[in-house]
């Protein structure tokens, strides 16, 4: 499996843009016209539309957490987050929200060396199914945290997290300050991952600990008696906590889950465990492991550790970023990487519906047999363990 989006993962990413930028570059002689503006003209990047019953709606928080000084640049001062969160929303019209903004997807595209394959106005317009500021459903609904994977925006799990708001969860997803090539921050900011530039090979065991405390302190902000950081708090079931992520963001979900009680449930999706699982296990809290099938020693290492209801999915097909946007938008523009069979389409329909299957599962108490063994719509899938 590759987990670190540095390197090899790196390289599979940009290959796969790449190779779908210049796909589209074909289509028109190059004195004419420059591969990204072909791209523009010819193609409108856009997410699959979630599955549930509920419209979707979407609000951005910006937490600043005063009792730390942040890792990786102490004169920056606080630790900072951005959040957004993403709901059950009543049906409505207007304006969907805006996947990243063109410095994200300008900072994203010059990080792995696309420019000329596809344009910051292309990625940054892809299409979502979200609204801002939409009134949410009445109720409490279940709480499931994302974490990105290493050097990515939160952007990159927008999928994921509109088919579970779709299916009834409020789910908050956390970019991380300087952990990303290029987040935006309030006051013009854009934030870049100063914390690539500090970590030395085989030290990435430093992220998920402190990942997790930014988890706890969103969830101390979300959950809040008094004030809490958004305004539709009140609809937040505090009592049943999940988190999933993707890489590093996965580990961290089991880092977490480590040191705060309140996550009942995680997910990792394709992440190596950078730190350990402890000993003593997780208290007997559900875990999923969710990726491509390669050998990844550290979860053979910690499997026997995990206490609680267990599974181990592998995806025949599947490159690293399989379960992020990535493969769907790269579908539409043109090509996947030749070793990545798994189209954009199956890609998010089994990443949406496993997921899914899980939350339910433990967070909705809903039994969900898609999770005891193969299933016929899903041949890809491989049941590696159980427990």
């Amino acid at each position: 499996m590759n987990r670190l989006p540095r390197g090899t993962a790196a390289a599979l990413l940009g290959l796969s843009l790449a190779l779908l930028g210049t796909g589209v570059a074909h289509a028109a002689p190059a004195a004419a016209v420059t591969p990204a503006a072909a791209e523009d003209a010819r193609v409108r990047l856009q997410l699959p539309a979630p599955t549930g019953k509920y419209a979707v709606g979407r609000d951005t928080l910006h937490l600043v957490d005063r009792s730390r000084t942040d890792p990786w640049v102490p004169e920056a001062g606080a630790r900072e987050l951005m959040v957004t969160m993403y709901y059950p929303a009543r049906p409505g019209g207007g304006r969907t929200a805006p996947y990243m903004t063109k410095a994200e997807a300008q900072a994203f595209i010059d990080d792995r060396e696309l420019n000329g394959a596809v344009s910051a106005a292309t990625l940054s317009g892809t299409r979502t199914h979200a609204r801002p500021g939409a009134a949410p459903v009445r109720g409490k609904h279940p709480l499931v945290v994302l974490s990105p994977g290493f050097t990515v925006n939160r952007a990159t799990l927008t999928l994921l997290a509109e088919e579970l708001a779709s299916q009834g969860y409020v789910v908050a997803a956390v970019d991380h300050a300087y952990e990303s090539v290029g987040t935006a921050f309030p006051g013009g900011r854009l934030l870049d991952c100063a914390s690539c530039e500090q970590i030395k090979p085989g030290g990435y065991g430093v992220v998920p600990p402190g990942r997790a405390k930014d988890v706890s302190f969103l969830l101390d902000r979300l959950l809040a008696d008094r004030h809490p950081a958004w305004r539709h708090a009140r609809v937040i079931d505090r009592t049943r906590i999940g988190m999933a992520g993707h890489s590093i963001g996965g580990a961290s979900a089991m880092s977490t889950m480590a040191r705060d009680e309140r996550v009942l449930a995680g997910a990792n999706l394709d992440g190596s465990f950078m730190e350990p699982v402890p000993a003593e296990g997780l208290g007997g809290r559900p875990y999923l492991l969710l990726g491509t099938g390669g050998d990844d020693p550290s979860w053979n290492r910690d499997w026997p550790l995990l206490d609680g209801w267990k599974r181990w999915i592998s995806v025949t097909g599947s490159g690293h970023f399989t379960f992020t946007d990535i493969p769907v938008l790269a579908d539409q523009l043109g090509l996947l990487p030749p070793d990545e069979p798994l189209t954009g389409k199956r890609s998010q329909e089994i990443t949406r519906a496993y997921v899914t299957a899980f939350f339910d599962q433990h967070l909705k108490g809903l039994d969900r047999k898609l999770l005891d063994g193969p299933a016929p719509e899903h041949p890809e899938v491989v049941f590696q363990s159980k427990g």
